[in-house]
């Protein structure tokens, strides 16, 4: 067994499990297909002691049914866009035969794929298992971005036990609807930019997990692993086949410090600025075992400005696109509530909102959405880590609104 401890928040409520959950000693605690209906269930066995565990050997990868035909296009080396292309086809195909592909995306199940995935990339079929995760994200992306913003924000916020695949999710989605809305780049571009994104820690996925609960300093191995992992990543992906070149040097510069116009840069470079810039606005939204997350607007700051503090134009096309306060990020209003965002707004300053805490601080018992174009339900500032640790509420519940 592959036994991976999961967080309380990341296992789904009120919807058939995809996955066996287990005790850290392997006894099966619920099957797949169980439906856990309330939170209480969970915390009463957090509170006995017993960890909630997945076998990442037995993942189920929903897809399997199309890995012969991507292998072969793979194998071809067919262009990147031409292989979404016969996905997106598959995906549209696949839900016409059945209804249940056509439901939310399954956020828990996406984040158990991609940390199986990128901590031990399977020699013989990394590429066909790697671009199906890429089309299923790609796919969301387009489909409903503040919904896909909202949820890997607001689970990156909390998820520290797979901290590494979930930040290349949030990295990816980020530069696609970034390149896509603002700066206008073409499908193949933008599948490209998502490839290198998801796939840029590949080389220290365990490590980084490793290191977001680790409290203590940072050992001179560890150093170097971090330092030279663009480069190790680039070879590691080269050995499983990967043979786009723009990808590959977007991965190995992805830590490139190179201010200056993006039209000055090649396309790799452009897409490495892109993710670098999403790489720092997404890693200081997480929490670590020794640091609480930044405040958002604290976070937007970082990669506006560049290294040599002028505003650097791919972290300035993030803002934009997101806006100061993007799905996910709790806010205090006006009218002395606290409510998440939920979707983007008009302007980088009026996303709409759904209320979670009344005037009072007390929970509600509706999520209720507010305009924040409003006067009396104008954004007033984001609301503390401590403050946010107290706030439960279901994703699902969220991502209705949206």
């Amino acid at each position: 067994m592959n036994l991976l401890t999961l967080n309380i928040d990341t296992i789904p409520l009120g919807q058939p499990l995809s996955f066996v959950l287990r005790s850290v000693s392997g006894a099966v605690l619920a099957q797949r297909g169980y439906v856990i209906r309330n939170r209480a269930d969970l915390e009463l066995l957090v509170q006995r002691g017993v960890s909630l565990c997945i076998d990442t050997a037995e993942s189920d990868d929903s897809h399997r049914a199309y890995m012969g035909q991507l292998q072969r296009m793979l194998l071809s080396e067919k262009p990147l866009s031409e292989i979404a292309k016969a996905r997106m086809e598959m995906v549209a195909q696949e839900g016409s035969q059945n209804n249940t592909n056509n439901g939310p995306p399954n956020w828990p199940d996406l984040q158990h794929r991609a940390t199986q995935l990128l901590r031990s990339p399977p020699a013989h079929e990394f590429g066909v298992r790697f671009m199906d995760l890429q089309a299923d994200l790609s796919r969301y992306c387009v489909l409903n971005p503040d919904a896909t913003l909202l949820a890997l924000i607001r689970i990156s916020g909390q998820e520290t036990r797979m901290y590494s695949a979930t930040h290349s999710m949030l990295v990816a989605c980020v530069c696609m609807v970034v390149a896509r809305a603002t700066l206008r780049w073409d499908e193949e571009q933008i599948l490209r930019i998502g490839c290198a994104a998801l796939s840029m820690n590949c080389a220290m996925t365990e490590l980084q997990d490793h290191l977001a609960l680790q409290n203590t300093p940072l050992s001179a191995e560890q150093i170097s692993a971090i330092e030279n992992h663009p480069e190790r990543s680039e070879i590691l992906l080269r050995s499983l086949g990967i043979l786009d070149p723009i990808w590959l040097e977007a991965v190995r510069q992805h830590h490139h410090r190179t201010p200056g116009r993006l039209v000055d840069k090649s396309e790799a470079q452009q897409m490495a600025r892109l993710i670098q810039r999403a790489d720092i606005f997404s890693a200081r939204l997480s929490p670590r075992a020794n640091r609480v997350p930044m405040p958002v607007t604290a976070a937007m700051q970082s990669c506006y400005y560049d290294e040599e503090h002028q505003v650097d134009e791919a972290g300035a096309a993030i803002v934009k696109t997101l806006g100061l306060y993007p799905p996910g990020t709790f806010v205090h209003l006006a009218s002395k509530e606290v409510g998440m965002v939920v979707r983007r707004g008009l302007t980088a300053t009026t996303p709409r909102v759904a209320v979670v805490l009344n005037r009072q601080g007390m929970p509600t018992g509706e999520l209720i959405p507010r305009d924040t174009a409003a006067a009396n339900s104008k954004i007033t500032g984001v609301v503390a880590h401590k403050d946010v640790l107290r706030i439960q509420v279901p994703l699902e519940r969220l991502l209705a609104l949206v």
